[in-house]
């Protein structure tokens, strides 16, 4: 292959890896307005969509392998393509999460806790996504750092949010016996809703984690 069109092939692979995360960004945007408006059609558009992401997911693989196998890329090209690799399956978890959202906004029967912000916990994921993705782009060091710092932030907030729901389950009012289990599978999805959304900062720290280590050669914050 002549080296014009490898680099073109780079070229195309970052702005590929960059359109999935745009798709992806607003599959989650998507699941955190459909657990807010209790939309179910929207939910079910996103949940619908997770094939789409995954057969995404897989053609990238396919150019990643490809340009390791035909073109033996060493040194700088090298970790750019194994950060990509890295990145998109980062990526493919988070629509993962986001088609969790969507399963959540179907099932739930109310916002049983008002008082715990999640779509604040959203934006805060979405803000490190596209900061995460931004740092890749760009190859910005120092905002691959921004994210890893402010996912303490965020386990911080959703340990928070965590603690409200349990303690207003205990100073709850009294909740008859026929109510009492729908409640518990409410309170155990907004739970859930909390964790996923946590995980969702987990793998853009991941992100920077490996768009650092392809700017810098270093893995610093790889764990």
């Amino acid at each position: 292959m002549p080296r014009d069109e490898y680099q073109a092939e780079l070229i195309d692979l970052r702005e590929d890896v960059l359109a999935m995360s745009e798709t992806v960004a607003e599959r989650l945007e998507m699941g955190l307005t459909a657990l807010e408006t209790n939309d179910e059609e929207l939910a079910q558009e996103v949940i619908d969509g997770d094939d789409d992401i995954n057969q995404l997911y897989l053609e990238l693989e396919g150019q990643c392998t490809d340009l390791i196998a035909l073109q033996q890329p060493v040194a700088g090209d090298l970790r750019f393509i194994a950060a990509s690799f890295k990145i998109i399956t980062d990526l493919e978890r988070i629509a993962d999460l986001a088609t969790n959202l969507g399963e959540y906004a179907i099932a739930a029967d109310n916002d049983v806790f008002p008082s715990v912000d999640i779509q604040r916990l959203g934006d805060i994921t979405l803000d490190m996504l596209a900061d995460s993705m931004e740092a890749y782009a760009e190859e910005d060091r120092e905002l691959c750092y921004a994210v890893n710092e402010r996912d303490d932030d965020l386990d911080a907030e959703c340990e928070i949010a965590s603690d409200t729901v349990v303690r207003e389950l205990i100073e709850g009012g009294e909740i008859g016996d026929d109510e009492i289990e729908t409640f518990m599978e409410d309170v155990s999805r907004f739970l859930l809703t909390i964790r996923d959304l946590e995980r969702v900062g987990d793998h853009t720290v991941n992100i920077a984690a490996r768009a650092l280590y392809m700017i810098d050669n270093n893995d610093e914050l790889i764990y």
